[in-house]
């Protein structure tokens, strides 16, 4: 009788296994792409500077101490034609989303819309609801997907957090910019630099430094899921090097003496720095900006100070490099660091902007109603205000010209490394000179993912379709180029614009030091944009100009007035809002008055001198 059973109990057995056999395989092939994590995908982690210019890492040409992004680029593939927009939100919304920055609500950042532009649906200054972000798709596909450090996107509507679009742990700073160790503003926008861990406000402790914060919270996040056998995508996005530029004092010693010869010696030198490298060619020309101060026309004071200014910024791209070494050693601790592709870039070119020559009620506003300083001795440390200004900026994005904001390569050429399992081997430590656009990191990393975009159509509803390239047939070795001879890169932010087809680049930069007049140039021969050859060239000029046309009404780009500057409108919205605040707090109180009427002695001095 047993024998009986157990033969039945054997015959049963069989025939369950036997249709799990047909069954199982069935059902993870069909819900792999969408639920099902898979070992052999790798971990990707997309690393974001702020504001970092081209020459600013040392594998790019900097005398700044980088050896943890040198260890990348020594393991991976740098790129020398890589852009991006020259303004933070927009960069970040196609980096994201693979769609272009007006068609994802982020054309310009809500700090300086004007009246005009936030009555369209491409100038929100927050990420739309009709895009699709990969943090999104690659969470449906089995990853983890981690946030920490700058967003930018929108907070205030709770559907705009990250934690809503995809980021399964989140912790963020929402604004454009924050102070690096405390929770004070930087701008009368905000009353106070606000920070969320997923979704909910949170108080940074007391020895807070941005950098430090951001990679510590970055490894808990990965190490919150280790040994669960699912991929993770994390999207670090540091502070450094955005406005105010600060450091700890141990860093900024190390450069104390670097920059006592001046903005123009160092931008010479990293201009060689380049060329030696092979990012550019040996005989390619290069400008001096008209922007550019004479740095022997200062007195020592203003010496010592700039080059203390600049010495801060140093300090602070070393201590990112630092921070960015530590979450390395934790991925090589875990045995992860093999098994994931790491993406570094930056979202725009240097900043120039130099708030206390901008703008003379600018120490007042700072130190009364902010609690900053801009003293020698304390320079880039707690509730020090400090900002390298143009002269600098200029030489950060050597070999280029212009910066943050502008259409010039300086302002939208930046820095980028890819490493990882998918670089070729014949590829690593190697230059591309491949163009690459910031929206093509997002089709990529799906790529790398194998997982596919909904094309226009998800969850029932339209999105924009992602319209970046994927480069991975370049990291692979597959292709040598991606971009073809007809296709395009353009953007258009606050009225600076340009459209780049084939080796040629029609450029429009608005501004005190700028003409407000397209221009061509042959950017293969002439990166530098020394020559303007619009005239020589008319059929390709005009070519690119139809082409922007075409970009510019499929996008919805609006004109801006004739006297618009960006950061004069993040001013002039600060002030409104920093007024209403007071307001509130305050009611009609005296300090109101004080504040209107100062700013309108201010306004007036200025009409003057204007009119003078």
């Amino acid at each position: 009788m047993l024998t009986i059973i157990i033969n039945i109990t054997a015959k049963i057995l069989r025939i369950t296994l036997t249709a799990l056999s047909l069954w199982l395989p069935t059902v993870l092939q069909a819900e792999e792409p969408v639920t099902i994590a898979s070992s052999e995908r790798p971990n990707i982690l997309l690393i974001l500077a702020d504001d970092l210019g081209y020459s600013d890492i040392a594998s790019y040409g900097s005398e700044i101490s980088t050896p943890n992004l040198d260890e990348l680029a020594q393991q991976g593939l740098r790129f020398s034609r890589y852009y991006t927009t020259a303004s933070c939100a927009p960069t970040r919304a196609m980096l994201l989303t693979g769609v272009d920055s007006h068609r994802a609500g982020v054309a310009n950042i809500a700090e300086a819309l004007t009246p005009e532009q936030s009555q369209s649906p491409f100038y929100r200054g927050t990420l739309n609801h009709n895009v699709v972000t990969i943090a999104t798709l690659l969470k449906e596909a089995g990853y983890h997907t981690n946030l920490a450090g700058k967003w930018h996107l929108g907070y205030e509507d709770k559907s705009l957090m990250p934690s809503r679009r995809g980021f399964e742990q989140t912790v963020m700073m929402p604004f454009s910019g924050g102070d690096n160790w405390t929770d004070q503003s930087y701008l009368p926008l905000y009353r106070k630099t606000l920070w969320f861990e997923n979704g909910e406000e949170i108080t940074l402790p007391k020895d807070f430094y941005s950098s430090q914060f951001i990679v510590d919270k970055a490894i808990a996040q990965i190490e919150k899921n280790r040994g669960d056998d699912q991929p993770f995508f994390s999207y670090i996005a540091f502070q450094a090097v955005h406005i105010p530029v600060q450091a700890p004092r141990e860093y900024t010693e190390k450069y104390l003496e670097t920059y006592q010869a001046g903005w123009s010696v160092l931008r010479q030198r990293r201009q060689q720095a380049v060329k030696d490298l092979g990012l550019i060619a040996a005989d390619a020309p290069v400008k001096t900006m008209n922007s550019t101060q004479d740095w022997d026309g200062l007195s020592a004071q203003e010496q010592r100070f700039n080059s203390k200014r600049m010495a801060v910024y140093a300090g602070m791209v070393d201590a990112m490099d630092f921070n960015i070494g530590r979450l390395l050693d934790y991925l090589k601790s875990i045995d992860e660091y093999d098994n994931t592709m790491i993406i570094f870039t930056s979202d725009n070119g240097p900043e120039p902007s130099d708030p206390y020559a901008m703008n003379p009620a600018f120490p007042l506003l700072m130190g009364a109603l902010l609690g900053h300083n801009n003293d020698y001795d304390t320079l880039g440390e707690r509730y020090s205000y400090n900002s390298i200004g143009v002269s600098f900026a200029s030489a950060a994005a050597a070999p280029f010209g212009h910066y943050k904001f502008h259409a010039g390569e300086g302002g939208m050429r930046v820095p980028m490394i890819i490493s990882g399992p998918s670089v070729a081997a014949s590829h690593r430590g190697s230059i591309s000179d491949s163009k690459a656009f910031v929206k093509d990191l997002a089709s990529t990393i799906l790529a790398m993912t194998d997982t596919e975009h909904p094309g226009t159509r998800y969850e029932g509803k339209t999105i924009e379709p992602a319209t970046g390239k994927n480069l991975l047939p370049l990291i692979t070795g597959v292709s040598k180029e991606i971009y073809g001879e007809d296709d395009i890169i353009a953007y258009e932010i606050g009225g600076n614009a340009a459209l780049i087809k084939g080796d040629y680049k029609i450029v429009l930069n608005r501004g005190e030091f700028n003409d407000s007049q397209w221009h061509l140039y042959n950017i293969a021969k002439d990166p530098g944009e020394t020559d303007a050859i619009e005239a020589s060239e008319a059929l390709i000029f005009a070519d690119l100009v139809d082409e922007y046309a075409r970009y510019a009404q499929e996008n919805g780009v609006i004109a801006v007035p004739e006297n618009y500057r960006q950061v004069r409108q993040v001013s002039l919205n600060g002030m409104k809002i920093r007024l209403g605040f007071i307001w509130q707090d305050h009611g009609g109180s005296i300090i109101a008055s004080l504040l209107l009427i100062v700013t309108a002695v201010i306004l007036l001095l200025r009409r003057r001198k204007i009119t003078a």
